[in-house]
């Protein structure tokens, strides 16, 4: 059985020794999970817990935005969708609203995905 305390330091060993772009992949996984916590949270009634994992989602989908390096003509279009994920998760978290962030998880998913093929087609190419 491996102590919490190791597990703690692979995580953030695999933190400190990740590329850029596999960072963006866990910041897209994690919104996910704290997205999909929040739905179970709803689901349960427990408010509060629905409200951090909410708030959790928030700021990781800033954090992407303020990172978006705008010389490139591809980033106004994540701007767009961090935008309206942002209006979505406060619409989202004023009512509570399950199908709205299914709805945001969805797109959270599928740029995530993208963005694994990305990562993929780069490694290819990079092996070429």
């Amino acid at each position: 059985m491996a102590l919490p305390g190791a597990y703690t330091q692979y995580n953030n060993s695999k933190i400190l020794t990740a590329s850029p772009a596999e960072l963006t992949l866990m910041l897209y996984e994690g919104a996910i999970k704290f997205c999909n916590v929040a739905i179970g949270a709803i689901e349960h009634q427990d408010i509060q817990k629905a409200h951090n994992n909410i708030v959790k989602t928030e700021k990781i989908i800033d954090y992407l935005r303020q990172t978006l390096d705008m010389k490139y003509p591809v980033a106004q279009d994540f701007e767009n969708i961090y935008v309206y994920l942002s209006q979505r998760l406060v619409e989202a978290n004023m009512k509570k609203d399950k199908d709205i962030l299914e709805e945001v998880n969805g797109h959270l998913r599928s740029v995530r995905d993208t963005w694994k093929e990305v990562m993929r087609v780069n490694q290819v190419k990079g092996a070429n």
